[in-house]
């Protein structure tokens, strides 16, 4: 058998000890490669999470401002004697509660009121025309109309009792439920 010197030996590990270093620095290199991947997802993951939450609590707050100006505006919608036409300031207020609508599935009813002039058939007739018409103004401003119902109880439901202009024009209304 052959016998390999001694400096021989050496250089033999030296060559082996080397490669086994170059080997794993590769590993490690390939490592550290790896983690920063990983910090850099976890990283962008979070930024997602705390986009979509600011998104979502922009998105309630919105929804509390439109609640909170569709209840400013009032629920109820007033009219002229003997007029199933929508005021200007009707109009504004039903406007606030068709922003609302838009943004959620809720549905609604009108219900349509005279004051004590007229007959009672009259009454109902004019009634049911001011719900209506409140109704397909909505409609027309982009609320589905399967979401609402239309009602009315004529001179039924006085909110206010009198023989007079005063009182008369706060029975002329539409009342949003």
């Amino acid at each position: 058998m052959k016998q390999i010197p001694v400096a021989g030996k050496a250089l033999t590990l030296l060559f082996a000890a080397i490669f086994l270093v170059a080997c794993s620095g590769t590993s490690t290199k390939e490592d550290e490669a790896a983690a920063a991947a990983a910090a850099a997802e976890a990283a962008a993951a979070d930024a997602a999470r705390e986009a979509e939450r600011q998104a979502q609590s922009a998105a309630a707050e919105a929804q509390r401002q439109m609640e909170q100006a569709a209840m400013a505006a009032g629920t109820v919608f007033y009219f002229e004697f003997d007029s199933s036409t929508l005021t200007p300031a009707a109009q504004a207020a039903v406007d606030a509660h068709i922003a609302l609508l838009k943004t959620n599935d809720r549905s609604v009813r009108l219900d349509g009121h005279t004051d004590e002039r007229g007959t009672r058939d009259y009454n109902m007739a004019l009634g049911e025309r001011r719900a209506n018409a409140v109704r397909d103004y909505m409609v027309v401003n982009g609320v589905a109309s399967y979401r609402i119902e239309t009602v009315s109880y004529g001179e039924e439901q006085p909110v206010a009792y009198g023989s007079g202009e005063s009182s008369w024009s706060q029975n002329r209304r539409v009342e949003l439920k």
